[in-house]
């Protein structure tokens, strides 16, 4: 929990570390501000050190209580108002409106609650059955039941592209190994559980276990990993408004795994094929979204398979680029096991 893990705690008390960087990555955007704006510069270096009061952070408390005591005042404690209602990306909530937002081109709104039902053509199914034979058709999706990757990554804040190693097995196995620098980034869904492990310079836990919707975003990568049981992986499928991405015209449709949160799908209307995800991941503070586009499709024993995927979120994105596939590779069961912690092996970059 965060105050097993922290120093400090004093306002996000009792929540899973994932969710509780969740909520700081959320306060980040909602501000655009970098962590070591409301903590001290030298926490770059330390986890220890973004225990250290500053007024910003004191501020950060009472904004918490704030906004929480608003919402149970005014909205019988449901979630109607966040950092980001007033924040919108600035230090300070605006006063005054702006002409350009007024007048300019309105800004596309990201679809976060459930779509109503509605006479919609194409179904979902259909939607879904052309995306499938735009792979290479479901009979070949389903002969696919492993494969491995090998690749780079790169974050947000990488100089240069770092080996990875992806391991994949039907329904729901998937591993994904960073080797960095200061040492392997493994992220790991056995089918259950789901944890990340990271050099002690990138993650102040060594071996953590997800929990809420990163959990349920880890147990999606892995199963979407394998399309043939697309249509088995979320419920309520349905189909929502059409959209633009790079100019081209997408289908929108919409799932989900709990009734609460949706998985947003976008279809190229012309080649059928998958081009976006966006899922969201529940914080104390709000709705955390996590965007994947998908691009470089090539054929891959018969089936068409994604070469270069980007993963945004609210404070970070990374790119990954895969050099080459192998389709039915046997893979030892231990790859998909919890991993050990990792070792550092420069402790003294950050």
């Amino acid at each position: 929990m965060s105050d097993q893990a922290f120093k400090n705690i004093q306002a996000l008390k009792g929540i899973p570390v994932n969710q509780f960087m969740a909520t700081m990555g959320f306060i980040s955007a909602s501000l655009g501000e970098t962590c070591t704006d409301c903590h001290i510069g030298e926490s770059g270096g330390s986890w220890d050190r973004y225990a250290d009061d500053t007024p910003r952070k004191r501020t950060a408390r009472r904004m918490i209580a704030m906004v929480s005591a608003i919402n149970k005042s005014y909205f019988a404690g449901q979630r109607v108002v966040t950092c980001y209602s007033c924040h919108r990306g600035g230090e300070r909530p605006r006063i005054t409106p702006s002409l350009a937002d007024l007048y300019g081109p309105p800004h596309p709104e990201e679809p976060d609650q459930i779509f109503k039902e509605g006479p919609n053509k194409p179904t979902a199914d259909q939607v879904l059955d052309r995306y499938l034979e735009a792979l290479g058709g479901a009979q070949r999706l389903a002969s696919v039941t492993s494969f491995t990757a090998k690749g780079t990554y790169k974050g947000f804040s990488d100089i240069d592209t770092n080996p990875l190693d992806l391991f994949a097995k039907a329904p729901n196995l998937r591993t994904t190994v960073v080797h960095t620098p200061n040492g392997d980034s493994t992220s790991v869904y056995d089918g259950r559980i789901a944890w990340n492990a990271a050099p002690a310079t990138d993650s102040p836990v060594p071996v953590l276990e997800l929990t809420g919707g990163d959990l349920d975003g880890a147990r999606l990568d892995a199963e979407l990993a394998f399309p043939a049981q697309i249509k088995q992986t979320l419920k309520q499928w349905r189909v929502g408004y059409p959209a633009t991405i790079d100019d081209k015209d997408m289908q929108v449709v919409q799932g989900t795994s709990d009734g609460r949160y949706p998985v947003n799908f976008y279809f190229d209307k012309k080649s059928g094929l998958l081009v976006r995800l966006v899922r969201y991941t529940d914080s104390p503070i709000g709705l955390s979204p996590t965007q994947i586009d998908y691009s470089d499709y090539r054929d891959v024993s018969g089936v068409k398979m994604p070469h270069k995927w980007t993963v945004t979120w609210l404070d970070g994105r990374a790119i990954i680029e895969l050099s080459q596939i192998q389709t039915n590779a046997a893979i030892d069961a231990a790859r998909f096991a919890k991993p050990a912690p990792p070792v550092t092996r420069n402790p003294t970059k950050k």
